[in-house]
């Protein structure tokens, strides 16, 4: 069994915590206190290599482990980019029969179809609809969508029974209802994009919106992956420090567990 699935299946939760790992771009394992876990946007391929516009989008993480020993109650899909909905990891979940329920918005429904998930594992979700799995919670929300090819983007909220919220906002460009959305919800931490490539939140937006929301830790993604659309997450901290916010910045580091508690 791959080492990091191995760690993920064997490590116990304590009640009022999540437990997460960062599995580059915007890929997250999360794992409640009953040992549900959930699988986001998990992207592990080169599939966006080579790029089209001729970006240099060649894979500069490791993949922490191959599709097909991919293993959750539930893989959750932000939207239908291929960095996001990834044909080349969703194929290879679906022949090995080791993911229970596939959720995402309109757009990945097709995805899905192509590749190949059955029609009785596909679940369409939306902003403020729910998705209950044991003890677990994932709360759609709103994102501003950052092109014309995909207009259903979102987020979640993950909570397991009364313990700490985690929004995770998906692609999004700034609008003040993402801001309304954040202080709706009172996530106790925040994970959101900072590369500010091709309409994404800048550092200095995401920065704004943790402000905002008041989350006591704030997590950056989206910065990693590729030479032509990344950013130090030093400069997510740079701006988090002169919102007078610091304290909130939390850096993931690849396939190392983190744990998510109320403040």
């Amino acid at each position: 069994m791959n080492a990091l699935m191995a760690e993920i299946q064997q490590t116990g939760v304590e009640t009022g915590t999540l437990a997460l790992w960062f599995l580059g771009q915007n890929g997250w394992m999360v794992k409640s206190p009953e040992g549900r876990v959930v699988a986001i946007d998990p992207y592990l391929s080169d599939s966006c290599n080579p790029s089209r516009r001729g970006l240099d989008l060649a894979r500069r993480v490791p993949v922490p482990v191959a599709p097909e020993d991919l293993a959750a109650d539930l893989l959750a899909c932000t939207h239908s980019h291929r960095d996001h909905a990834d044909p080349d990891t969703l194929r290879p979940c679906a022949r090995s029969g080791r993911i229970g329920i596939f959720l995402g918005p309109g757009d990945t429904q097709a995805a899905f179809a192509e590749a190949g998930i059955a029609e009785t594992s596909r679940r369409l979700t939306w902003p403020n609809h729910v998705t209950e799995l044991g003890d677990l919670r994932l709360t759609g929300t709103f994102a501003l969508p950052t092109d014309s090819g995909d207009l259903t983007h979102m987020g979640f909220v993950i909570q397991a029974g009364d313990g700490p919220k985690l929004w995770i906002t998906g692609d999004t460009a700034w609008c003040d209802l993402l801001a309304e959305t954040g202080m709706k919800h009172a996530p106790d931490a925040i994970i959101l994009p900072i590369n500010g490539g091709y309409a994404n939140l800048s550092h200095w937006e995401a920065a704004e919106l943790v402000r905002r929301v008041a989350p006591a830790q704030a997590i950056p993604c989206h910065w990693d992956m590729f030479a032509d659309n990344s950013c130090p997450p030093h400069m997510f901290q740079a701006s988090l420090t002169v919102k007078g916010v610091r304290e909130a910045y939390r850096k993931p580091v690849h396939g190392q567990r983190m744990v998510i508690g109320k403040p």
